[in-house]
């Protein structure tokens, strides 16, 4: 089985707080968030928030540098690489 393509700029973005995302994208994707949480972000039209990510088992078909995962299918999503600081991070989709 070959690796999957991963496409991405690796541009460091800084996460959204839940004040700047759409009232209508919190009810309709992250009613199940209480609180003042951060780690939103908008990537290709549609709003992700970190719990949305899986880590890799040690078994991944993708390099040590991400960091998690999110499917759209079983051959396709999203990639995730956090900053040290926790208040960045990149972001890419998978093919493959």
């Amino acid at each position: 089985m070959s690796k999957p393509k991963v496409y991405t700029n690796k541009h460091w973005r800084q996460f959204k707080y839940r004040e700047e995302v759409p009232d209508q994208v919190l009810a309709e994707q992250f009613d199940y968030l209480d609180g003042e949480i951060d780690g939103f972000f908008c990537y290709r039209s549609y709003w992700y928030h970190t719990s949305d990510f899986m880590m890799f088992d040690r078994h991944a078909p993708f390099d040590e540098y991400w960091d998690g995962y999110s499917s759209d299918s079983f051959f396709s999503g999203v990639l995730i690489k956090l900053a040290d600081d926790g208040e960045e991070y990149q972001v890419a989709t998978y093919i493959g």
